[in-house]
């Protein structure tokens, strides 16, 4: 039996069989695979094809993964170890928006390291595809990536009390002096309006006659 998970850029495809002892009350009817046989992961634009068992896949999903966490945070840290099968590293390729995948096959497949540069939409597409397989209770349901946290170790050191204290005291500073400087300014008299203000005289000047 076959599970395929598209995305526009990027398609992940399961082969596998049934145990047929796994019972499930799922509404789903589609039969279990259990036991996985094979992996392809495809991308759009390239024919190559990354192939292989459960080790790949188990690779495939931390470095993915990881790799993305730590491109969308921003904080580099060390990913974790894959043993001597199928080793996949992820990269970025310095100046550009290209990140370097490398697959070095298992020693069962007479085949060389591979390498892929992909963009970063099919990156995530890559992603998307393997969330797509992990929320499929239908298939590998022992299969279960654990995502931890990035540790606070991995985090830049943040900025010294002492400089982050320069910006406030020179606020304050300002302030201060700026209520100095106006304290020796008179204060401005302020005069109430008169309610009834003086009439004004008319001068009458005579008319001359003549």
């Amino acid at each position: 039996m076959k599970r395929q998970y598209s995305l526009p850029n990027c398609t992940l495809i399961l082969e596998g069989l049934s145990d047929n002892f796994t019972e499930s009350d799922s509404q789903d009817n589609r039969s279990l695979l259990s036991i996985l046989v094979n992996v392809e992961c495809r991308f759009v634009g390239t024919s190559q094809t990354l192939q292989g068992g459960r080790t790949f896949l188990e690779n495939l999903a931390k470095v993915a993964s990881a790799y993305a966490q730590e491109y969308l945070s921003g904080i580099p840290h060390p990913q974790d170890t894959q043993g001597n099968e199928d080793l996949i590293c992820l990269e970025k390729i310095e100046g550009t928006d290209l990140h370097l995948l490398k697959w070095q096959p298992s020693t069962q497949m007479s085949q060389s390291c591979v390498q892929l540069e992909l963009n970063t939409v099919q990156l995530f597409d890559l992603v998307e595809s393997l969330d797509q397989f992990f929320a499929d209770c239908r298939t590998l349901p022992d299969f279960s990536l654990q995502l931890h946290p990035i540790s606070r170790r991995y985090r830049p050191p943040d900025e010294p009390l002492r400089q982050r204290a320069v910006p406030a005291a020179l606020g304050i500073g300002s302030v201060a002096l700026m209520s100095l400087i106006l304290f020796f300014f008179p204060i401005p008299e302020i005069r109430e309006p008169e309610l009834n203000p003086p009439e004004t005289s008319t001068k009458i000047i005579p008319t001359n006659n003549f």
